[in-house]
């Protein structure tokens, strides 16, 4: 791969031009890692590709070394890890809560202590999340009740 960056002070716009033999997995994963600049993600459902707008993101979970994208009202797949995503987006109000589930913090509707330090969550889609003992004190810190 090759880089060129071009600086000109009187252009007013950053333009990103890419230019490539064929649409790789590789291309597709810069586009989407430039795509999250703009507070978007790039997700896949069955053969089609979907940019999401982070506040429409209720959490994200990964299974079986896939991570799977919950919104409202459907279940995109990512190509990046939990732990890429969790970096990216944890400015944006996105907490981890156990090992393998991201939640956003903007969409959880209620909290209730479980047996063992544990949190039960439960998000805008009705969607109950336990967060871990291990993550369930930096959950409270960033919400502010402890």
């Amino acid at each position: 791969m090759n880089l060129h960056l071009n600086t000109d002070p009187e252009v007013e716009d950053i333009t990103i031009s890419i230019t490539c033999p064929h649409l790789s997995p590789q291309v597709e994963k810069l586009l989407a890692t430039i795509r999250m600049i703009d507070h978007q993600l790039t997700v896949k459902k069955g053969k089609e590709t979907f940019l999401l707008d982070l506040s429409d993101i209720i959490y994200m979970e990964s299974i079986d070394r896939t991570c799977f994208v919950y919104t409202q009202n459907a279940v995109y797949e990512s190509s990046f890890k939990l732990y890429e995503l969790e970096e990216q987006f944890s400015e944006y109000g996105f907490c981890r809560i156990s090992k393998g589930c991201l939640i956003h913090m903007h969409h959880i509707r209620s909290l209730k202590t479980d047996i063992n330090h544990k949190i039960r969550i439960t998000m805008s889609n009705q969607e109950a999340l336990i967060a871990s003992r291990q993550y369930a004190e930096n959950l409270k810190k960033r919400l502010g009740v402890i």
